[in-house]
């Protein structure tokens, strides 16, 4: 990530991981207010959301977030999150016969931005999540034209494995991407198990540098 704020006006960010429960909303809400307090109006946009009973919890918990950074991002939580979805799985299987229109949500993000300075989308689940049948998480990130993608990896065992599939992927797509590492599983044997390998193989990180 760039040193300055200032770098990501007018741009458009995508917050993925490398797997469910690896901390994407946790992310969002970092960068969020890291933007907001380098002086930056901030949004965001979550296509889908799944596991949803009375209301979309991640979604909720962010527009709240954002309507106080930026009182003039004033959209409802339908519009921040178009597609919600009552089974736990992955958006194509939770949307049973629910068509995800990908211009309608082109059209939203269009509105988004014209309230805002920077608007940070948030997947779901991993890069190879899918969304249609021949369509991917992973396929959004150019389909709405994103500047940059921001890859969440966890410090837990296992975390090399999951995060060099997820950059070779990004990679095979030619997207641009910053990797970030959160810790907050087996960090105590982080630097042990996982640090020595992913610091000669990748440049990353550490999610935390950016909380208020």
């Amino acid at each position: 990530m760039k040193n300055k704020a200032n770098y990501y006006l007018n741009k458009t960010l995508f917050v993925s991981a490398t797997n469910t429960d690896v901390g994407k909303t946790y992310a969002s809400e970092t960068f969020l207010k890291y933007f907001s307090r380098n002086g930056l109006r901030v949004g965001y946009f979550k296509p889908c959301e799944t596991g949803v009973e009375d209301f979309p919890l991640d979604g909720t918990k962010m527009l709240l977030l954002v309507k106080e950074l930026n009182p003039d991002f004033d959209f409802t939580i339908n519009d921040v999150v178009p597609y919600q979805f009552k089974l736990p799985a992955a958006p194509w299987v939770a949307k049973n016969d629910t068509n995800i229109d990908l211009e309608f949500l082109k059209e939203k993000i269009k509105e988004l931005k014209s309230k805002c300075d920077v608007l940070i989308i948030e997947g779901a689940g991993g890069l190879m999540v899918p969304i249609q049948d021949d369509i991917f998480i992973i396929d959004l990130i150019k389909e709405f034209n994103c500047d940059e993608t921001f890859l969440i990896a966890p410090s837990k065992l296992g975390c090399i494995n999951d995060t060099l599939l997820s950059t070779m992927a990004l990679k095979s797509k030619n997207i641009n991407f910053s990797l970030f590492i959160n810790l907050y599983k087996d960090i105590d044997s982080f630097e042990s198990v996982s640090k020595p390998f992913l610091d000669s193989k990748v440049e990353y990180e550490f999610l935390h540098k950016y909380l208020v």
